[in-house]
């Protein structure tokens, strides 16, 4: 999926959801990866979901297809965490 980068600095840290492009800058310093959401599609209502609320987010969707909700989750990010 080809998708935007969008870097941020927070207290001399680099944030960015990580995506190959990005990967290099992995062995930049110490690295921390922290899973900010779980996209996963929901038998009982036949639809893909984002769940946000690792980062105190809402729950995004009903999506019909996955690429929908993993754009959706990257919106969420961009919009609600300057990512």
């Amino acid at each position: 999926m080809s998708q935007e980068l969008h870097l941020s600095i927070a207290d001399g840290s680099l944030q960015f959801i990580c995506c190959d492009d990005l990967e290099p800058l992995l062995g930049e310093g110490q690295a921390s990866v922290n899973r900010v959401s779980h996209v996963e599609y929901d038998n009982t209502r036949q639809a893909w979901f984002a769940d946000m609320s690792p980062v105190g987010g809402e729950t995004l969707g009903p999506y019909t297809a996955r690429s929908n909700a993993l754009k959706a989750e990257h919106q969420w990010l961009i919009d609600n965490r300057g990512l």
